[in-house]
């Protein structure tokens, strides 16, 4: 079982370590589904706390159509994190009509090459997650994150099972959003997915959010108990 944590600072990634984890999507500005972290960020999770590190690979919030000015912001911020030792790159994108964009998925695909590309969930936002599925396996991605094209992976359960079961060995899916210690167990139950992606966000006294290591303990020791009942 894997279980991705998504971290919006280093002191968040720091948290998750704390607990055990070993890999984290790190982006910043969660509360607006999330963008590019900064460099010095990436460089201190991959070199200090020696995480395995999936970027999010995003220049700003709104929608997943991109110009051309934006995109080669984006192949830079690629090659950045290659330099700097990153385990996945994450990314995203999508035509006006809802249809994934797979000549810029596989653009970013070679770009990454040798790391592994996560399509994130601008897949909720496509109109046909069937069709969407295989256009991503054919683009050569390594994972999709879905809620099951819901706005929580538990509402989207039936679809989660639907994507495991389609994908088969070609490609995982990464079950995320609103993925918690108490509903973790169940989800993992119904859907049989093998990796699980949650942010295990508590408010701190200073009125942010932050990953909560006790949270990421309980969500990781939930998530074994519904492996040992599935």
């Amino acid at each position: 079982m894997e279980i991705e944590i998504c971290c919006g600072s280093i002191q968040s990634a720091a948290n998750a370590k704390a607990a055990g984890a070993t890999r984290i999507e790190l982006c910043q500005n969660l509360n607006e589904g999330g963008t590019t972290p900064s460099y010095a960020a990436i460089k201190q999770c991959v070199e200090e706390l020696g995480l395995q590190v999936f970027v999010l690979v995003r220049p700003r919030p709104g929608d997943f159509v991109y110009n051309e000015l934006e995109i080669q912001n984006m192949l830079e911020d690629v090659r950045v994190c290659k330099e700097l030792g990153v385990s996945g790159i994450v990314v995203g994108f999508l035509h006006p009509d809802g249809c994934i964009d797979t000549a810029l998925t596989k653009r970013f695909v070679a770009a990454a090459a040798p790391v592994p590309v996560t399509f994130h969930r601008a897949f909720d936002r496509c109109h046909d997650w069937q069709e969407a599925l295989e256009e991503v396996i054919e683009c050569g991605c390594a994972r999709i994150l879905t809620s099951g094209c819901q706005p929580t992976a538990m509402e989207g359960k039936e679809t989660l099972r639907a994507l495991i079961q389609q994908a088969g060995d070609r490609i995982t899916i990464l079950a995320g959003s609103g993925v918690r210690p108490d509903n973790v167990s169940e989800l993992i139950q119904f859907t049989g997915a093998q990796e699980v992606h949650g942010s295990c966000k508590v408010r701190t006294a200073g009125g942010y959010d932050e990953t909560s290591a006790e949270e990421v303990a309980a969500l990781q020791h939930n998530a074994t108990t519904g492996i040992a009942h599935r």
